[in-house]
């Protein structure tokens, strides 16, 4: 599955969220760090929610940009 993933710059940092799992998150210093950081984190989310016996979200998130006028 392939989960839609939000970026956003902090003071210091960068912060992602997974907007279809719910308290799924991680910071990192820098973009890549983050996006590596996020993935582990989605990783250990499923395994969490497969171990509870819960239901595994459908990624329904879509991503895209719209220009500002």
């Amino acid at each position: 599955m392939r989960y839609a993933i939000v970026i956003e710059k902090a003071e210091s940092n960068y912060s992602a969220y997974v907007p279809d799992l719910p308290g799924c998150v991680a910071t990192g210093n820098t973009i890549d760090e983050v996006k590596s950081e996020i993935t582990e984190a989605i990783a250990f989310h499923l395994e969490g929610l497969q171990e509870e016996g819960l239901p595994i979200p459908l990624p329904l998130s879509l991503t895209d940009y719209v220009d500002a006028s």
